[in-house]
C-alpha cells in the first residue's frame, strides 16, 4: 500500500466527475487548472521573489563594475547587498508545491486498478490514442497526436525562454532548460503529458499577464 493510495482515488474520482459533462482530456484540463489556481498566492510570491533576486543580481553586477578598482570597498559593498537578501530558489515554490498532484496524475494513468477496482479511465483516449500509453510509444501507433502534443510542448519552452530573456535572464542554460520538459514528457503517460502541457501554458499566461499589470521595481544607483 502506497501512501499515494488515497490522493490517487481522490484525484480518479475527481477526474471522472469532471469527465461526465466534459471529455476525459477536459477533465484533465480542468483538474490542472483547479490546481493552478489552488496554488495561485505560492505563484503571485514566487514571481515577486524572481523580481527580487533579478533586482538584486543587477545590484551585484553594477557593484562589481563600479567598485572594481577598490577591493576593499567592493568587499564590504558586496557584503552589505548580499545582507539584503535575493534567494537563488525564487521561483522554484509553484514547482516543488505541484509536484505531488504531478506525480499522483501520473500514477492515477499507469496504474490498472484504484481502490481495489479496474482503472476505467485507461479506457479513454485522444484521437485514439491511450491515455495511458507513455508519448513515446504513441509516436509509433499515433504519430500525430504525440508530434502534435510536443509542438506544444516545444512552444510552451520556447515561450518561457523568450520571458526569461525579457526578465533580464541572460543565462543559455536557464533560457533552454524548458526544453528538457519536451524530452521528459515522451517518458510519461498522455494523460501526464497534457497535464504538464496545462500547467506549463498557465505559467506563461500567469507571468506575462503579472509582467504586463505588476511594475518592475527599478534598482536603487550605485554609489562611485
Amino acid at each position: 500500500m502506497s501512501i499515494f493510495d488515497a490522493p490517487v482515488h481522490g484525484a480518479y474520482l475527481v477526474v471522472s466527475a469532471l469527465g461526465g459533462p466534459l471529455h476525459t482530456v477536459g477533465a484533465i484540463i480542468v483538474f490542472t487548472l483547479l490546481v493552478r489556481t489552488l496554488l495561485l498566492p505560492l505563484s503571485l510570491a514566487a514571481l515577486r521573489g524572481e523580481r527580487k533576486r533579478s533586482a538584486w543580481l543587477t545590484r551585484l553586477r553594477d557593484l562589481q563594475e563600479t567598485h572594481k578598482n577598490s577591493p576593499k570597498r567592493l568587499e564590504r559593498e558586496l557584503a552589505k547587498a548580499q545582507a539584503e537578501g535575493g534567494s537563488l530558489f525564487a521561483g522554484m515554490l509553484p514547482t516543488l508545491a505541484q509536484a505531488p498532484f504531478f506525480f499522483v496524475m501520473y500514477r492515477l494513468f499507469l496504474a490498472d486498478t484504484v481502490a481495489g477496482q479496474p482503472n476505467g479511465l485507461l479506457a479513454h483516449d485522444l484521437f485514439g490514442a491511450p491515455l495511458g500509453e507513455r508519448v513515446f510509444s504513441l509516436l509509433g501507433s499515433h504519430p500525430l497526436v504525440a508530434a502534435g502534443l510536443l509542438l506544444l510542448l516545444a512552444g510552451t519552452a520556447y515561450w518561457s525562454g523568450q520571458l526569461a530573456a525579457r526578465a533580464g535572464t541572460t543565462s543559455v542554460l536557464v533560457r533552454l532548460l524548458p526544453f528538457a520538459l519536451v524530452v521528459f514528457s515522451l517518458f510519461l503517460p498522455l494523460a501526464t503529458a497534457i497535464y504538464l502541457l496545462t500547467t506549463t501554458t498557465w505559467t506563461i499566461a500567469q507571468r506575462a499577464v503579472y509582467d504586463a499589470v505588476v511594475p518592475k521595481e527599478i534598482p536603487a544607483p550605485v554609489r562611485a
